[in-house]
């Protein structure tokens, strides 16, 4: 034992842990929740009380949870994993029976002054249980149809409720979070392929059912793909979005028209410029040099996460932390992609720096998951 080692173990166990905290990943968080504060003061034109100040009250709200969560020990959250995801499932059953309505969609339970989102929930619940699952089941089994069956159910059950809200958006999360600890678990490649190929097969479908009566997916959501393959169009109606969105992001250059002078969003010509579309102020006020410096952080999250991820000997750590590490790559490589025009508009936020509730705490809870995984690994 080297004399730092023996130092680290004569240190109180709670002091500790917080020496074993993956402080790099804290840092990058509170940069990236920065960046969002100063994001939502600029729509507000220069109001803290609008957005940015509820927003920081929820960060740093949401960073003490954190961190009770990173200190509790890893093995209690394999335990309650089971019980993370079918509290979750019930609350989604709870929103298909008495949810509140917004925009057009039931996705929120109303609890006296809050309003909680479950699908964002289950992004969470969903990877936990599944780490926990391969966890306790033989490697040797992996890829064997019945243990292969059982997990897609549980991913497939959840998914149906958030479809039915309508949240095309979290069901693409969900699934594909579920799908890449599936993978990290060792399942075949035989059986990725086959979904690759039904999903080509649904996609055919869904635009076969267009007009009949058994139609797949939502009026609305075919006229978001209409407009994601041809935002001109529609310039006024349904392209107008992504079509204002493009100019906000064209129009910013490489280094911006610089802070809150951005026309798009204080002429309020851009959507939903606090939440889903707050990344094209940014790239307005910031430019090129702005935007790629966002992604960055957000790179560096994911390098961190799934570098201690893959280090951890600990297989439901390993699992867990990679599948949420993984999950919030997708957050924001939907919505930025969204916001560009790569994919459709499907209503995913940025983490961290849109405006919202549910979706900032839930998360940084789950960052909490891979905090605990990370101080109490196998050293």
């Amino acid at each position: 034992m080297s004399y730092l080692e023996y130092n680290v173990k004569t240190v109180p166990t709670g002091i500790r842990k917080v020496l074993h905290v993956n402080w790099p990943i804290v840092v990058l968080l509170t940069a990236i929740a920065s960046v969002g504060f100063l994001m939502l003061y600029s729509v507000a034109g220069g109001r803290l009380e609008t957005w940015a100040e509820p927003q920081m009250k929820r960060f740093a709200a949401g960073m003490v949870g954190m961190f009770v969560v990173a200190f509790v020990p890893i093995w209690f959250w394999r335990n309650v994993s089971a019980l993370a995801y079918f509290v979750s499932l019930v609350l989604l059953v709870a929103v298909e029976l008495f949810g509140a309505i917004g925009m057009g969609a039931q996705r929120w339970i109303e609890l006296g002054p809050l309003r909680l989102q479950p699908s964002e929930l289950m992004k969470i619940g969903l990877v936990m249980l599944l780490a926990a699952y391969y966890d306790w089941l033989d490697v040797k089994k992996v890829s064997r149809p019945l243990w292969v069956a059982i997990p897609v159910a549980l991913i497939l059950l959840p998914t149906f409720l958030v479809l039915k809200q309508p949240d095309l958006g979290t069901a693409i999360l969900l699934v594909a979070g579920g799908g890449i600890v599936m993978f990290a678990a060792g399942v075949s490649w035989w059986y990725f392929g086959t979904v690759i190929a039904l999903v080509v097969a649904l996609v055919f479908a869904v635009f076969e059912s267009r007009g009949t009566e058994w139609q797949l997916i939502k009026d609305y959501q075919f006229k978001r793909i209409d407009t994601f393959l041809d935002p001109g169009s529609d310039p006024l109606n349904a392209g107008y979005n992504i079509m204002q969105a493009q100019i906000a992001l064209g129009s910013g250059g490489w280094a911006g028209k610089g802070y809150m002078q951005g026309t798009q969003s204080r002429l309020n010509f851009l959507p939903e410029k606090h939440t889903d579309f707050i990344f094209t102020t940014l790239a307005e006020e910031f430019g090129f040099v702005g935007a790629f410096s966002l992604l960055l952080l957000y790179a560096l999250v994911v390098v961190f996460a799934l570098a201690s991820g893959i280090a951890n000997k600990d297989r439901y750590a390993s699992l867990l932390t990679i599948g949420i590490g993984s999950t919030f790559f997708l957050f924001f490589a939907v919505n930025m992609s969204m916001v560009m025009g790569l994919i459709p508009v499907v209503g995913v936020p940025l983490p961290l720096v849109s405006y919202g509730g549910t979706a900032m705490m839930i998360l940084l809870l789950a960052f909490g998951l891979i905090q605990s995984a990370h101080i109490h690994r196998t050293r």
